[in-house]
C-alpha cells in the first residue's frame, strides 16, 4: 500500500507539472489526444469486445452499440466541435455599464479524477475522459476492479496512445480509491451507486473539490394504454430492450419498473412473454445474447430480492437462477409488495416489476412518493398527462414514447437530480462539465467622477458613478424620444 501511495503521489505531481506547463491548454494538444482515442478504439475493437465478454458476457453487437461506438461518436463530436467550444462568448452588458465590455471564457479546472463504473467499463471510462481532455485538463482514471479485464486493458493500452505525462490510469479496488480521495483534485467525476456517491462527496468536501456524480435510481415507465393502444407491439419491444437488452438490466438508465392500469396488466404480460423469447430464444441462458450478472455478490443480492416469499408469489414469468453461471432469467413480477426491498432499491438486474394502478393519472403521485429518478419514461399521446409529468415530477430526464435513447443523444445533457446524481455531461455539456466559466469584464476610464471621499468609501463612489451613468443615458434616450 505504501508503494501505491507513492505511485499516486508521483502521478499527481507529474500531472500537475504538465498542466502548469500550459501544454494541455493547446487546442492542438487536445485534438491530438481525441484523435488518439478514436485510433485506439479502431485498432483494438476485437480486444475490447473480448474483454467485455470476459467481464460481463456482453455480445459483440451490444459491446459496439453501448460502448465502442458510443466512445467513437463522443470523441468525433468533440473533435469536430472543439474550435467552437473554446471561443470566448461575448456578453451583452446592461446599458448601465456602457462602455464596458464583457465575455465568458472556458478554462480547464486542472487535474481531474475520473472514477468509472463496471457495467459499461469502456464507455464510462473514456467518455468522461473525452470531456476532460476537450476542456484541457490532465486526467487520472481509475476503472472499476469489478470489470478486471477491461480495467487491465485500459491501464495497458491508454499509455500507448495518449500523453502519459497528462493522462494516467491506475488499477485497484476500494483501498486505492481511498488513497486517491485523500488527495486534493481540481474536479472529481464519479459514476456509480448513491451509497458510494456519498463517500465521494464527503471526501471532496474536505478540499472543497467540485464533483459530478452520475448515480442511479429506480427509473419508472408509465404506459398510458388508452392513448397508445395501436402502438403496443412497438412499445413492448422498446420496454423489453430497455430492461433486458443493455447489460441485462445492469444499467442506471434501465427500465426499473412499469406503471400500468390494472385492467391492462394481464395483456401487457402476455405481450411481453413472446418478445422476450424472440429476443433471447427459448433458453436465454444459452443464447449468448444476455449479459451475465457481474459478480457472485451481485447475484446473491438479486437472489435475496427474489427469494422474499412475498416477491416469489408475484412472479408471473421467469425466475430461474444459476449461481455458477451468474445467470438470472428475464423475470416479470406482478404487484410485488410496495414495502419489499425490490421496490425500494434499484434492481440493477433482469427483473421487471409491473405495478398496477386504478387510473394511470395516479402514476404521478406514485413517482413523487419515491426518490427522484435518473429518468422517467412515459408512453402516452395525452398532452395533459405529458404536462403533468413535466410539471409535477422531478427527474434527471424525461423521455416520451421511447426508452434510454436520451443517453445516446449528445445534443442533450445527461445527469441526475437529488439521489440520482448531480452535474451533467455528454457532448458540449462534457466540455462544460470539466471547465470553469470565467467572467471577464473590461471597464472604461471615461466618464469618471472626482474622488472626494475617504479611501474606505470608494465603493460608495462606484455606485454613485454607475447611478450617474444610468441617469445620463436615460436622459439621452428621453431626448431622442426612445424612452417615455
Amino acid at each position: 500500500m505504501e508503494a501505491m501511495k507513492e505511485t499516486v503521489d508521483q502521478s499527481l505531481r507529474e500531472m500537475r507539472e504538465t498542466f502548469a506547463s500550459g501544454r494541455t491548454r493547446s487546442v492542438k494538444w487536445r485534438k491530438t489526444q481525441l484523435e488518439a482515442i478514436i485510433e485506439m478504439v479502431k485498432d483494438n475493437e476485437d480486444k475490447m469486445c473480448e474483454v467485455l465478454f470476459q467481464d460481463l458476457g456482453k455480445h459483440s453487437t451490444e459491446a459496439f452499440r453501448d460502448e465502442l461506438g458510443f466512445v467513437m461518436r463522443s470523441a468525433t463530436t468533440a473533435l469536430s466541435s472543439l474550435d467552437k467550444w473554446v471561443v470566448p462568448r461575448k456578453s451583452n452588458l446592461p446599458l448601465l455599464f456602457y462602455p464596458a465590455t464583457g465575455k465568458v471564457i472556458s478554462e480547464p479546472y486542472g487535474t481531474v479524477l475520473v472514477l468509472s463504473s463496471w457495467n459499461f467499463p469502456i464507455s464510462l471510462s473514456l467518455d468522461p475522459m473525452i470531456g476532460a481532455i476537450s476542456a484541457g485538463n490532465t486526467v487520472l482514471l481509475k476503472a472499476s476492479e469489478l470489470s478486471p479485464n477491461a480495467s487491465a486493458f485500459l491501464a495497458k493500452t491508454i499509455p500507448s496512445y495518449l500523453d502519459t505525462k497528462a493522462i494516467k490510469v491506475i488499477e485497484g479496488g476500494p483501498d486505492v480509491a481511498t488513497i486517491l480521495l485523500q488527495h486534493q483534485w481540481d474536479k472529481i467525476f464519479f459514476t456509480g451507486s448513491p451509497r458510494i456517491g456519498k463517500i465521494i462527496m464527503a471526501a471532496a468536501a474536505e478540499h472543497l473539490t467540485p464533483v459530478t456524480l452520475e448515480l442511479g435510481g429506480k427509473c419508472p415507465t408509465i404506459i398510458d394504454h388508452h392513448s397508445v393502444s395501436k402502438d403496443m407491439k412497438s412499445i413492448v419491444k422498446r420496454i423489453s430492450g430497455g430492461k433486458w437488452g443493455s447489460c441485462s438490466g445492469q444499467a442506471c438508465i434501465s427500465v426499473d419498473y412499469v406503471l400500468v392500469e390494472q385492467s391492462f396488466a394481464s395483456s401487457l404480460i402476455e405481450m411481453l412473454k413472446p418478445v422476450i423469447k424472440s429476443f433471447f430464444g427459448e433458453n436465454p441462458k444459452e443464447s449468448g445474447c444476455l449479459a451475465r450478472i457481474v459478480t457472485k455478490k451481485h447475484f446473491q443480492r438479486l437472489s435475496r430480492l427474489l427469494n422474499d416469499p412475498r416477491v416469489q408469489a408475484s412472479i408471473v414469468y421467469g425466475g430461474s437462477m444459476d449461481e455458477e453461471k451468474l445467470y438470472v432469467e428475464p423475470t416479470i413480477l406482478l404487484n410485488p409488495p410496495l414495502d419489499s426491498e425490490i421496490m425500494n432499491e434499484e434492481i440493477f438486474g433482469p427483473i421487471l416489476p409491473i405495478i398496477t394502478l386504478r387510473d394511470i393519472q395516479e402514476s404521478i403521485g406514485f413517482i413523487k412518493s419515491k426518490p427522484k429518478p435518473l429518468a422517467i419514461y412515459a408512453f402516452t399521446k395525452d398532452d395533459k398527462l405529458k404536462t403533468r409529468i413535466l410539471s409535477e415530477t422531478s427527474s434527471g430526464s424525461v423521455t416520451f414514447n421511447d426508452v434510454m435513447i436520451q443517453y445516446m443523444c449528445d445534443a442533450l445533457p445527461f445527469g441526475g437530480v437529488g439521489e440520482s446524481g448531480t452535474g451533467r455531461y455528454h457532448g458540449k455539456y462534457s466540455f462544460e462539465c470539466f471547465s470553469h466559466e470565467k467572467a471577464i469584464m473590461e471597464g472604461s476610464l471615461a466618464m469618471d467622477l472626482e474622488a472626494r471621499y475617504p479611501p474606505w468609501n470608494t465603493f460608495k463612489l462606484t455606485f454613485i458613478r454607475l447611478a450617474f451613468r444610468e441617469a445620463y443615458f436615460k436622459l439621452v434616450l428621453l431626448m431622442l424620444g426612445l424612452k417615455k
